[in-house]
């Protein structure tokens, strides 16, 4: 075997094979890119969403091993979605959403659920993934890096994204030897991010394009990457990941 034959096996080693990965938004965006690449690494991917039929989609393209579909911020749909599963290695969540909105105008009915889908799911999915993930295998949760910096109508925005990072350490201390980490994201060019801007999408591109470090638009597969390597160093626990191409350093 030549050297360039053994170089290109080691490359291509899938750094997942033999491993379980549960996604819960894995529908769409940077849920379904994570378990693509995933799957691509040799992974078993499981899929959760609400949307049934994006869902079916979804776990058409990426092979998945099962699906379940639930709302992820039902504390009794998490408790009985894990009952059921086997051992794992790894949980990625994206389901939620951001909300923004000035003082004034906020709803707050709505805001109660969807603070709840960002912290009280972290710790609904905590408690009942702790004694189905292995030792070495980590919970990754999603939040943000727009919410550091004040604004008009970012009070909820800020908070969540204030608290999570501390919420993610004392899990990682409650839950260890399973890992517990944190991805927080800038824009990150998404079917949600149409959603939200609709036609000032294609203008929020070029203004990043043109001010961010790295001259482009953050996109799902570079979340991903990243999540995957989180799951595979098991050195990592405790900690927030920055991913937004330099987005809180320059006025974008």
């Amino acid at each position: 075997m030549s050297a360039s034959t053994i170089a290109s096996t080691i490359q291509h080693e899938p750094v997942l094979l033999g491993q379980t990965i549960v996604v819960i938004g894995g529908s769409a965006g940077i849920g379904f890119e994570t378990a693509r690449l995933a799957r691509a690494e040799g992974a078993k991917v499981i899929l959760t969403a609400r949307n049934p039929e994006r869902l079916t989609a979804a776990a058409s393209a990426v092979d998945a091993q099962s699906t379940a579909v639930f709302d992820a911020s039902d504390p009794a749909a998490i408790e009985r979605f894990f009952r059921g599963l086997p051992r794992i290695d790894h949980v990625m969540v994206t389901a939620g959403r951001p909300y923004y909105g000035r003082l004034a105008d906020i709803d707050f009915a709505k805001i109660r659920d969807l603070v709840g889908e960002h912290l009280l799911q972290a710790l609904y999915v905590a408690r009942s993934a702790a004694g189905k993930v292995r030792p070495g295998g980590t919970l990754i949760f999603m939040g943000g890096t727009g919410g550091r910096r004040p604004a008009l109508g970012m009070s909820i925005a800020g908070a969540v994204t204030a608290a999570l990072p501390s919420l993610t350490a004392n899990l990682a201390l409650e839950i260890a030897p399973v890992r517990v980490n944190l991805i927080a994201a800038g824009f990150v060019d998404t079917p949600l991010s149409a959603e939200l801007l609709g036609d000032q999408l294609e203008k929020r591109r070029h203004q990043l394009r043109t001010t961010l470090p790295i001259g482009r638009v953050v996109g799902p597969a570079d979340v991903a990457a990243l999540a995957v390597h989180i799951m595979t160093n098991t050195a990592l626990t405790g900690a927030t990941y920055d991913i937004d191409g330099g987005q809180q350093f320059v006025a974008a």
